[in-house]
């Protein structure tokens, strides 16, 4: 039985040898032919690897390399381009960094003047061109400590004295119609030369000292050097830029300080001074300030030869309020006390005055000011004086970048001035008007000079404006004869 399955076996396998070499042969051969497409394929990656180890070594010496070539991959001109732009940006970067707080300002400011009422041939005449140029910049200092301070330096440069000589010329107390008007001074009149006007370093000191910064709502403010005094008193956001708002100068500050020289500033219009500064902000919405300054004086103290022989002492105290429904007001009082003033006759004096600055808005688009000035002490051609106006945004006739401002002053002559003599100029009228001259002739001054101004500022882009002004004077230098003068300016403004 056993023998009989054996040989069964042996028959099978017999007859199966066959099939399965059949089967075999037919597996070897696929086998073959994906083992040629394998190496077909390991061949051409191969070539690729090669290529791209060639690519590689191409990219790495090109990026070696900081110039670029027509003959450099795609990649390399690609990296090099990305590297560059970084490269720029992390520049830019450093100088965004370095710049910092930095603030510039820059204007340039020209005026033609004319004015109808004058007397034939009065020394500066009754038309007059000027411009003025003026670069400011804020640097800030490292911080020391809590201590936040800065330097500030202003450059300016011009030409021209508008109508001011011919004002001065005829006695007016406001001498100054063109506030702008501006040349260095002791130059003639085809130099047209840049001077530094102002050199001053401020530092911020936090309250309580040592105490916590962000805690703090105190500030202790200290400035010294070469500055401009209505920087840092009689402020006023309504009058107060002669560039942008009104021409003559007893709008610009108190007429007492500016037009009557209280300030005793350089022949530039600067001075030396030190400055101390409390600020409160306990109540951030309504913040208030207390400074004392000390300054050079005179034509000595105010150019640094004798700085503080005879200075000038201010004081004032600031309040800022929210009235008529939350809107922002300032009012500022103040007193002032110069050692050696000088009186209307050339006299040296102790001089102590007075004053107040208030601008309040009161309403979307309407500004009030008023100044008032006394001199308690010392004689002055005017010794009181006050001023007020509004300014209108243009927002109420579709013109939100354009203003109209309108402003009116009383200078009320001196006691003592009006029981002098003063000095004046009529016109003749000779049969020839041709022939018609000034003549100089004596009065007594009586009253006040009154003066009024209106001006548009029409904005023609974001950095030029330009303003039709309109100013007339009665009464000037308190002369009962005088006759009333119309100044009609027109003034181009561009700042950045």
């Amino acid at each position: 039985m056993k023998l009989a399955k054996i040989t069964a076996a042996l028959v099978a396998a017999g007859l199966a040898l066959p099939a399965l070499a059949a089967t075999d042969a037919a597996m070897l051969e696929k086998l073959a032919a994906r083992l040629e497409k394998l190496e077909a394929r390991n061949a051409e990656l191969e070539k690729q690897v090669k290529a791209l180890k060639g690519e590689s070594e191409e990219i790495a010496k090109g990026l070696d390399s900081p110039r670029l070539s027509e003959n450099e991959p795609d990649l390399t001109v690609r990296l090099k381009a990305v590297e560059k732009d970084q490269l720029n940006m992390k520049k830019a970067q450093k100088i965004a960094e370095g710049l910092d707080g930095i603030k510039v300002g820059a204007s340039l400011a020209t005026v033609m003047q004319h004015a109808n009422g004058l007397p034939k041939n009065i020394d500066g005449g009754s038309s007059q061109l000027n411009y003025r140029a003026d670069v400011s910049v804020e640097l800030p200092l490292k911080p020391l400590g809590d201590i936040e301070h800065k330097l500030f330096a202003h450059l300016r440069m011009g030409q021209g004295l508008g109508m001011n000589s011919a004002f001065t010329n005829l006695g007016h107390f406001a001498s100054a119609p063109n506030a702008l008007a501006f040349r260095a001074s002791g130059l003639d009149p085809d130099s047209s030369v840049t001077i530094l006007g102002q050199a001053w370093y401020q530092a911020a000191i936090p309250l309580p000292f040592l105490g916590f910064k962000p805690y703090s709502r105190e500030t202790l403010e200290v400035t010294f050097g070469k500055m401009d005094i209505f920087g840092f008193f009689d402020q006023n956001a309504a009058a107060g830029d002669e560039s942008k708002q009104f021409l003559n100068s007893v709008f610009v500050h108190n007429p007492l300080l500016d037009a009557g020289g209280e300030v005793g500033v350089d022949a530039n219009g600067f001075q030396p001074g030190f400055i101390t500064s409390y600020f409160n902000y306990f109540n951030k919405a309504e913040p208030w300030r207390v400074s004392v300054g000390v300054f050079g004086t005179g034509d000595k103290g105010a150019n640094y030869q004798r700085s503080l022989s005879s200075p000038l002492l201010m004081v004032q105290a600031e309040k800022q309020l929210k009235l008529f429904g939350g809107l922002t007001g300032n009012y500022r009082v103040y007193g002032w006390n110069r050692s050696q003033g000088v009186d209307y006759d050339g006299n040296l004096n102790k001089h102590t005055g007075i004053g107040a600055s208030i601008d309040q808005r009161i309403g979307d688009g309407i500004k009030v000011f008023a100044r008032y000035g006394k001199l308690v002490k010392g004689e002055l051609a005017f010794n009181q004086a006050a001023t007020a106006g509004a300014e209108f945004s243009g927002s109420y006739w579709g013109r939100g970048a354009d203003a109209i401002g309108i402003a009116g002053a009383w200078l009320q002559s001196g006691k003592a001035y009006r029981g002098s003599t003063a000095f004046g100029y009529l016109e003749d009228e000779p049969s020839d008007s041709s022939l018609a001259r000034s003549v100089a002739y004596s009065y007594t001054p009586r009253g006040a000079e009154n003066l009024a101004e209106i001006y548009y500022r029409y904005r023609l882009t974001p950095q030029f404006e330009l303003t039709p002004d309109f100013q007339y004077i009665t009464n000037g230098g308190a002369n009962p004869d005088a006759k009333s003068v119309k100044v009609f300016a027109i003034r181009a403004n561009i700042a950045y």
